[in-house]
């Protein structure tokens, strides 16, 4: 039986992905602080991520990564 990959997306969240092998895992917040906050730590402890941004109801937006440089 195939699993359901679906995933409902909440408007107006920041999302980001962990890419692992054998499935991706999706991570929201709800402030782009919080969210790039998560997303930089996850990348500052070697894991591959992929910034998707906020999403709208229909598309994401806001999708310009955080940089490493930005984290305190």
């Amino acid at each position: 039986m195939r699993p359901n990959k679906n995933i409902s997306l909440g408007k107006g969240k920041y999302y980001f992905t962990i890419k692992s092998t054998p499935n991706n895992i999706t991570i929201f917040r709800k402030s782009r602080k919080r969210a790039a906050d998560a997303y930089l730590n996850y990348l500052k402890i070697g894991k591959e991520c992929e910034w998707l941004g906020q999403w709208n109801g229909k598309k994401f937006e806001d999708t310009s990564a955080p940089a490493l440089s930005q984290a305190s």
